[in-house]
């Protein structure tokens, strides 16, 4: 048996659908929907380059950084260890990465990006710029210069509340509270 959905105005919903009043406003629901439609967009463009979405951010650090420690890589790209562990290992496995013990250290794993890699490095480049040049179709150079500095100052109120709700996370913790919200 199914559920008939009610019934919404179009003033209600937005343009794939999603009805908006009552769920956090108009702004939060588009950039989720533009955000997982830049992503869908992103992997169709990656998909000749053998790289899924989101690994090339990773290729991207490696080919601009050199030999990095794998705990770095995380930090850098904002990534859970485990999460970069998983991608490494997928990269590696296609052969774009290399990863080897810091001779060192032989505690630290340090990882490169491989020699044959750098052959995706301009194709990478290229469906980044195609894809940019899909978000900013229509636009004038106007709408274009306001649009990015809007983006930018989102993403800073973003980060600035992620910021805080890490420190208020560090705050808690200790022993028997490992700080979590």
């Amino acid at each position: 048996m199914t559920t008939q959905l009610p019934h919404t105005g179009a003033a209600e919903v937005g343009p794939t659908g999603a009805a908006e009043a009552g769920y956090g406003g108009r702004v939060s629901q588009t950039l989720a929907r533009v955000s997982r439609l830049h992503r869908l967009a992103g992997g169709r463009l990656l998909r000749p380059t053998g790289l899924c979405s989101g690994q090339e951010f990773l290729m991207m650090t490696l080919w601009d950084a050199g030999s990095v420690r794998q705990s770095e890589l995380a930090r850098a790209l904002d990534l859970d260890p485990s999460t970069v562990t998983l991608m490494l290992r997928r990269l590696e496995q296609g052969g774009h990465v290399v990863r080897a013990r810091d001779p060192h250290d032989r505690r630290v794993m340090l990882v490169r990006a491989s020699e044959e890699s750098y052959t995706l490095r301009p194709k990478v480049a290229e469906a980044w710029a195609r894809l940019e040049g899909h978000i900013l179709d229509g636009l004038d150079d106007g709408e274009r210069e306001a649009f990015a500095r809007i983006l930018m100052k989102v993403e800073k109120n973003l980060a600035a509340e992620e910021a805080e709700t890490g420190e208020e996370a560090e705050e808690g913790a200790g022993p028997g509270n490992p700080g979590l919200p």
